[in-house]
């Protein structure tokens, strides 16, 4: 089948996590077109060569631990019409002259979303956003931050709900599962690349804490580290001009690597991060208790961070200083033992339910799927009723029956003999 396949570049998470399901597709033998934009373009052009289209997409403009909302909106204005509107315009062109999808899959990325719509092509979703429009939260509404925070989880919601409506199905990636509210959904684990798979055979709990932020200096956790000199504290992301290890005290900046990010990920007693979700998914594949300090104005990271909180698997505070380093490592024991209850069987449920619906849309001949998105209903609190009740296509009967038998395999598989 000849898919397309978008990715959002804004961080490296999307790219990370894309990239294993196309070596998964690749594998599989289908043919696959990428459209990427940002430093995600980069990576995944090394990863397959001659396959990767360069595209202008939104980016985030952050200061001081916190998106800068009118430098975003500007710097994004700036680069599309200046260089970005036709750019991706003679991509598409390209794409439609020398390639003709049959499917767009899509992880978050609007153009390649903009392209199935225009083209009447089936798009499947598979990204760990769509959590925001797609479950329930009440589970949460105890939570004062979280009443709160009502209003800018509601408006997080409708732009996750605006970015890529009416798809065919989505894969939610998520380690939290609270209860659904739109139909053509499925949760998943989150995906995780080959590095960290293999990097559970050998996980131990040792001495020092990892620590990944950028984008700030950090005065307050720098202090706070400092002040654990019992402890030795392994930084990434602070210091990116780093070539070798910088050595300060009981701190070791640490340049890019990532072999190097992993072991000390899999032999780390605890972490200390933001609020993104591939290294939060990471750790709790691993078992390793976080200190999640959310990104201020990225809703999502709050959401991935209250859940985090909320299962036992860590905690969440809008800022990472000594109070919070304390709690972390007096109750790191305990925050370990609750991430016991954490099965994932790697990559294998996501990707037998997508080769399920690939199959299922093979035999159906590659019919238009897309949804208008009227049946998404209206946005009310979650306590409300989905509104998502249109009636199904065959070929969505036929999807939610090889989902329903995918799962079921995967779920006899992980129970054993």
């Amino acid at each position: 089948m000849r898919i397309l396949y978008g990715v959002v570049g804004e961080g490296m998470g999307h790219a990370t996590r894309s990239r294993v399901v196309l070596e998964h597709l690749v594998a599989a033998g289908h043919e696959v077109e990428v459209v990427v934009s940002g430093r995600a373009a980069d990576m995944l052009a090394s990863q397959f060569p001659d396959r990767v289209h360069r595209i202008t997409g939104m980016t985030m403009v952050y200061e001081h631990n916190e998106v800068h909302k009118r430098k975003t909106l500007l710097e994004n204005a700036r680069s599309l019409f200046s260089r970005g509107l036709p750019g991706n315009i003679k991509v598409w062109f390209d794409l439609v002259a020398d390639f003709s999808p049959q499917l767009v899959i899509s992880d978050f990325e609007t153009w390649s979303w903009l392209f199935a719509v225009n083209h009447r092509i089936p798009l499947i979703s598979i990204d760990n956003m769509q959590a925001l429009n797609r479950c329930k939260h009440n589970e949460l509404a105890s939570d004062p931050r979280w009443r709160e925070q009502k209003g800018a989880f509601r408006l997080a919601r409708a732009i996750v709900k605006a970015k890529i409506p009416g798809a065919a199905h989505y894969f939610v990636t998520t380690f939290f599962y609270p209860p659904l509210r739109r139909k053509r959904t499925t949760l998943v684990p989150p995906i995780l690349r080959p590095e960290i798979l293999a990097a559970r055979a050998t996980a131990e709990r040792g001495d020092h804490v990892l620590v990944y932020q950028t984008g700030g200096k950090h005065e307050a956790l720098v202090e706070a580290m400092r002040a654990r000199s019992d402890l030795s504290f392994l930084v990434y992301g602070m210091e990116r001009e780093l070539k070798e290890d910088r050595v300060d005290g009981n701190l070791v900046f640490r340049p890019f690597s990532q072999q190097g990010f992993v072991d000390d990920l899999a032999s780390a007693r605890a972490v200390v991060a933001g609020g993104g979700f591939s290294l939060m998914g990471e750790c709790v594949y691993l078992g390793k208790p976080m200190l999640a300090v959310p990104m201020r104005g990225q809703f999502e990271q709050v959401l991935n961070a209250m859940w985090l909180e909320r299962l036992g698997y860590g905690l969440y505070r809008d800022v990472a200083d000594a109070d919070g380093i304390d709690e972390l490592l007096g109750r790191d024991t305990e925050l370990a033992y609750r991430l016991q209850d954490h099965r994932q069987d790697g990559n294998r449920e996501l990707l037998a339910g997508l080769d399920s619906l690939l199959q299922t849309l093979e035999i159906g001949g590659g019919r238009t799927t897309h949804h208008d998105g009227a049946d998404e209903g209206a946005d009310e609190d979650d306590e409300g009723d989905d509104g998502d009740g249109a009636p199904w296509s065959g070929f969505e009967a036929q999807t939610r029956c090889a989902l329903g038998a995918a799962e079921r395999s995967a779920a006899a598989a992980s129970r054993g003999p």
